[in-house]
């Protein structure tokens, strides 16, 4: 089968949409399937090149200097009279594909995909699904936003949100209507974006997980070697976050929540593994804490070292509320963590309250504390969680995603050709 995927991000961008789609082109191949990513450049110009199998086509490319690349450190901020000034813009910044159409027609021409697997509603999704319909290219789309997803960061007024959540909402849901097949992350999502609104919805849709790689993600036993590397702390009670580190992530709270915790547990230790636009301000809200002894932010740290990393957790904790489904989530259950995440998006799928963990109210930093003193503070909770949350990500096994989009494709192929 010939595959194009469609993404605005790509690896070795890390967020959940780049990393999602990485796993999917490299598991297709890993099946003897051929695959195309379209995406943006990272030098602007646009090139190919064959990185593991998976061809990468990126296209032309601008920065939008306003948001890091995700890929190289966030820099420190410039002081003035000794104040930290905001950042304006960022040297390694976004990029973005913005008129890709002749670009994409080339590629699609040359390599003529069996079907073509869209991932975000830009430009290049956008172009890529015109010229799908003009070909007779079926087209599958997942959606991994919502629309506060996309407005959360933004900080808007709540009289300004609301009406902007609901185009969105309908922009996202008409773009769905214009596939052969749509799916998302969990049913949740599904729940908020097509089925709440009452309307007949004519195309089929499933919820599919982002999957991650069993293989990879597992419990175990972590080397001395990474706490040596890492400079963290032994046989101590700890709490792991993975992801990034920007505002709507809200670092902050789990941070204050663990400020709590040390007051109960003043051994205990909170590792941060992530960069972002927020990590300077986390990193200052620690020290004036007065607990920058207990708290590690590690920065960016891919694999194999990223497998280890979360398995120095006692338990892994996010207060993310924009969440689709969260890969970091699924990560730590599958190596073993009991979570505690907050009751919004749709992470309670994974996170379930007194099987693996606890679900916490948003904004809520003293359940979150309780929630994170209950697990640390019972090694028997622990291991009934821990064995629930390997149990809960078995669900979610890459090679079973892998499996269902096939299908998928294997569906959407025959239909066109029928």
């Amino acid at each position: 089968m010939k595959v194009l995927i469609a993404t605005a991000v790509y690896y070795p961008m890390i967020n959940g949409v780049a990393v999602f789609s990485h796993n999917l082109a490299m598991g297709l191949v890993s099946r003897g399937h051929e695959v195309v990513v379209i995406c943006p450049s990272r030098t602007g110009k646009n090139y190919t090149k064959i990185v593991d199998g998976v061809k990468e086509c990126r296209l032309k490319s601008i920065q939008a200097k306003i948001y890091p690349d995700q890929i190289h450190d966030v820099p420190a901020k410039k002081k003035l009279f000794g104040k930290e000034m905001p950042h304006l813009f960022y040297k390694h910044s976004f990029r973005v594909s913005v008129f890709p159409r002749k670009e994409i027609r080339k590629i699609m021409d040359e390599f003529k995909p069996d079907v073509v697997h869209v991932q975000v509603s830009d430009p290049i999704g956008l172009s890529v699904v015109s010229y799908a319909r003009k070909t007779g290219v079926p087209v599958v789309t997942t959606e991994h936003n919502q629309p506060e997803v996309l407005t959360e960061p933004l900080k808007m007024p709540k009289l300004v949100k609301k009406p902007v959540d609901a185009m969105l909402s309908a922009y996202f849901y008409n773009r769905q209507s214009k596939s052969d097949f749509v799916t998302m992350p969990t049913q949740q999502a599904i729940e908020n974006l097509i089925l709440s609104r009452n309307k007949e919805f004519n195309v089929p849709v499933a919820a599919v997980s982002n999957g991650v790689d069993l293989s990879n993600f597992k419990p175990g036993k972590v080397s001395d070697e990474i706490y040596k590397k890492y400079n963290i702390k032994k046989n101590v009670p700890t709490v792991v976050y993975v992801g990034r580190v920007d505002p709507e992530k809200k670092v902050g709270s789990i941070v204050d929540a663990f400020h709590i915790v040390l007051e109960k547990i003043p051994e205990a230790q909170l590792v941060i593994v992530g960069d972002g636009v927020d990590r300077l301000r986390i990193e200052n809200v620690v020290k004036k804490l007065g607990i920058d002894n207990s708290v590690r932010i590690l920065g960016r740290v891919l694999q194999p070292d990223l497998y280890e990393l979360y398995r120095v957790g006692d338990l892994f904790a996010t207060a993310s509320e924009i969440e689709t489904q969260g890969i970091v989530l699924i990560e730590a259950a599958a190596s073993g963590l009991p979570l505690i995440a907050v009751n919004a998006g749709a992470v309670s799928e994974v996170c379930i309250t007194d099987k693996n963990g606890f679900l916490c109210e948003p904004g809520n930093t003293k359940e979150i504390a309780e929630g994170m003193i209950k697990i640390l503070s019972d090694k028997e909770l622990q291991k009934r969680f821990s064995k629930a949350s390997a149990e809960i990500a078995s669900e979610h096994d890459l090679e079973k995603t892998i499996d269902k989009f096939l299908n998928i494709y294997q569906r959407v192929i025959k239909k066109a050709t029928e």
